[in-house]
């Protein structure tokens, strides 16, 4: 009925995992920063994090993944490679991937990302730019951007007859 060896071996078994809300923390899992916690600086790191308390500064996770709880409130310019916003953002944010503001969401500053989501509900102030590897529109061609017309138009009325 008890046997105490298959207890003695569950128990170091279990004993040697990491409690099931930090199981991935030493490998690349998921960091918090927890309702009560209040950080100011630059926040940098290989592994996704979730912000639920207070950030003013720098986030910038360029390989992760990034939310903002619903009670996080930051103030900060964001870099990550995608980006989800269910609090308050005051700051640039740059999404590698994706930028998702939430129903929830509030962002006041400029998004630059190939996608970017707002959902119904979400508020939002500033400027998107969902095309930012194309930097400035080329010019298109005029008359005087040919070489050939430009080398005719250089000459005298001498060296034209």
């Amino acid at each position: 009925m008890f046997d105490k060896r298959k207890e003695k071996t569950e128990l170091a078994n279990t004993a040697s995992e990491p409690a099931s809300g930090t199981k991935n923390f030493n490998r690349g899992g998921t960091a918090m920063i927890g309702p009560s916690i209040v950080v100011n600086g630059t926040i940098t790191g290989e592994e996704n994090l979730v912000v639920e308390g207070t950030v003013e500064g720098t986030i910038d996770l360029p390989k992760n993944d990034l939310t903002i709880g619903e009670s996080g409130r930051v103030t900060a310019n964001l870099s990550a490679k995608v980006i989800r916003v269910d609090g308050l953002v005051k700051g640039d944010i740059t999404g590698g991937e994706n930028v998702v503001i939430s129903d929830t969401g509030r962002v006041q500053g400029n998004i630059v990302a190939p996608r970017v989501t707002l959902q119904d509900g979400a508020k939002f102030k500033g400027s998107i730019d969902m095309d930012p590897g194309s930097g400035k529109a080329q010019p298109t061609p005029s008359k005087t951007d040919n070489p050939s017309e430009r080398a005719g138009a250089n000459q005298s009325p001498q060296d034209a007859g």
